[in-house]
């Protein structure tokens, strides 16, 4: 039942001794194998922009090669959950790694070359997207095998995403500019080799009932997927934030992506976007320390509370403030996203058994995801009709409208947090400390 769980519910549950709270060699390498990920995730967009348009492609044909990769990886996400369930997840991230890194030196050596061929692009978008729809289950049950303070963990993994957020665009113009669009896919495949590498070295503790140990003819493809579905819609908290959460990714997050970027650069110029971008990123590595910090009892509702400040973003641009109003904006709201985001993260790693977690996590990342492609496709249409101001004032709006709705839902507002309390030597490992009053529901 949601809000209800057993001893395999929390960190630590696995046999063997309690591993570090947060920062240990293992950890520090999970950590810069984020790091170099995220990197190369912000690298890529530019790679592609530049490198298309020079090669005389439009603006669509840049949108068609970036929906590749998103649709694929949204679409075969869950079915990724589910390998990961049954076969481990170490070994196919690794090999998620490899698989991008040989992709990513072929299109680079396309772009060396000239030979540049839309179709060629795409396919080679399809692929990366099914590589990561393996390796991103992987990431939710990874963090709680490496820390028992899972919270810091996510908290740290989330400043050095930040940091990489902010430093890729600039790192990919600066590489344009030095070695033109190929040098730039040499560095994103190089990002992928820093995973691939961080990630081998990783010595994973065993998760409990690892799918390794029982064989993958335990049981059916189908039943495990089965299963995956059965337990996300058994938990009230978490199948109706992915609710809730689609509502935003089409009303906030979709449309605000085009039209910011158009009013911005329309009324004041590049510089003044990259600028918001920057503060943007630079609150949420502010959000991220916080979340390191902070240790509320019932984080979904505290992570709630901060997507508040998010609101502020859209209408600063919809009512056309100054830049600095606008970057203050772009701040506050990327603190109070990075602490939402940890608060559900941990939530989701620590509420959720770990033989099924990977599963849980495909379906949240589907779920949060798939709305995204709707809010933007409509952001055109909608601006028509109420122009793109009034449409990032309704973003605004919504944004309270989304924060009322996750605190008006019982199993969210009261779920309370799991902690684990790690037991001495010979115990047989950390036991999970649960809350008497956890929410039922």
């Amino acid at each position: 039942m949601p809000g209800t769980s057993s001893p395999s519910a929390g960190k630590g549950s696995w046999d063997g001794e309690p591993g570090p709270r947060v920062w240990s060699r293992d950890f520090g390498l999970f950590f810069v194998a984020r790091a170099a990920a995220r990197l190369g995730d912000t690298i890529l967009p530019v790679a592609l922009a530049a490198g298309l348009l020079q090669h005389g492609y439009g603006v669509g044909a840049v949108g068609l090669a970036m929906a590749s990769t998103a649709a694929s990886f949204a679409g075969l996400v869950v079915f990724g959950g589910v390998i990961a369930d049954r076969f481990g997840t170490r070994g196919l991230m690794i090999g998620a790694d490899l698989v991008r890194l040989v992709t990513q030196s072929l299109t680079a050596v396309l772009f060396f070359t000239g030979h540049v061929v839309l179709w060629e692009i795409c396919l080679i978008g399809v692929v990366n997207g099914v590589a990561g729809a393996v390796f991103q289950p992987g990431v939710a049950s990874t963090v709680p095998r490496l820390a028992t303070d899972v919270q810091g963990a996510n908290g740290a993994i989330r400043i050095a995403e930040s940091a990489a957020q902010l430093a890729g665009p600039a790192t990919a113009g600066v590489l344009v500019g030095l070695t033109a669009p190929g040098g730039v896919f040499v560095a994103h495949a190089a990002t992928y080799a820093i995973s691939a590498v961080c990630l081998l070295l990783l010595r994973l503790p065993a998760a409990p009932h690892d799918s390794r140990a029982h064989g993958p003819s335990a049981s059916t493809f189908r039943a495990d997927l089965v299963e995956g579905w059965r337990e996300f819609t058994s938990r009230v908290w978490l199948w109706s934030v992915i609710l809730v959460w689609c509502l935003y990714m089409i009303a906030v997050w979709g449309p605000i992506t085009p039209l910011v970027a158009t009013e911005v650069v329309g009324e004041h110029g590049a510089g003044a976007y990259g600028l918001i971008n920057s503060a943007l990123g630079a609150g949420t590595v502010v959000g991220g320390l916080i979340a390191l910090r902070l240790r509320p009892r019932r984080m979904l509702r505290a992570g709630a509370i901060s997507l508040v400040g998010f609101a502020g973003f859209p209408a600063t641009v919809g009512l056309g403030l100054g830049v600095p109003a606008m970057a203050a904006g772009a701040g506050v709201a990327g603190a109070g996203m990075a602490f939402w985001s940890v608060m559900w993260t941990t939530s989701v790693q620590t509420q959720v058994k770990p033989d099924v977690l990977n599963r849980i996590h495909a379906y949240d990342v589907a779920g949060s995801l798939a709305m995204l492609p709707v809010g933007q496709a409509l952001a055109g249409p909608a601006a028509a009709a109420l122009g793109a101001d009034g449409v990032l004032l309704v973003a605004a709006v919504t944004s309270f409208f989304v924060v009322f709705a996750l605190l008006a839902i019982p199993a969210v507002r009261d779920l309370v947090r799991v902690d684990a309390a790690p037991v001495g030597r010979g115990g047989g490992g950390p036991v999970v400390r649960q809350e008497s009053d956890r929410q039922k529901s």
